[in-house]
């Protein structure tokens, strides 16, 4: 596939950006990370949060990072931050993204949760130049056709 056939394919994509074929996220059966899967089924985006030393964290643990006490809960933070690092994927890492490939992960700072980090899928031309500190918020996609259904929590620059 040359540039402008991959440039043309993304600009194509379904509304559900990953293939079909790949396993389906869950919570962990000891319910750590429930409040965040139901939080972004309803297009909210959540975080941990310590009372005992206000801070945030994610990723989702018993204890505080900052404090190690166990005086946590989730909290609604505002879905948006900004690239903090990328990576251009030219390879897939699993069959069902061969396709897919090249593809564009971020790790996105969160400025509103204590500057806290996560990863996922930058939507978009994948062959677009990318600059640190770039702003982004989130896209919820819902894959309601697959049992059990399931959100993700995908990534796009503010304005497009």
């Amino acid at each position: 596939m040359t540039t402008g056939e991959l440039s043309q394919w993304h600009a194509s994509e379904p509304d559900n950006y990953l293939p079909p074929g790949l396993a389906a996220p869950r919570p962990w059966q000891d319910g750590l990370d429930t409040p965040y899967w139901d939080a972004i089924e309803r297009n909210s985006l959540v975080v941990q949060y310590c009372d005992s030393c206000d801070a945030h964290q994610w990723g989702p643990e018993w204890i505080c990072h900052r404090c190690h006490k166990f005086d946590l809960e989730y909290v609604e933070i505002e879905p948006k931050g900004k690239i903090y690092s990328w990576e251009r994927v030219w390879h897939p890492v699993h069959p069902a993204l061969q396709a897919s490939c090249p593809y564009m992960v971020v790790l996105v700072e969160l400025p509103g949760a204590d500057n806290v980090r996560m990863v996922g899928n930058l939507l978009g031309d994948p062959l677009r130049p990318i600059t640190i500190g770039e702003e982004v918020e989130a896209v919820f996609e819902h894959h309601k056709d697959v049992d059990p259904p399931y959100t993700l929590v995908q990534w796009k620059r503010v304005g497009d």
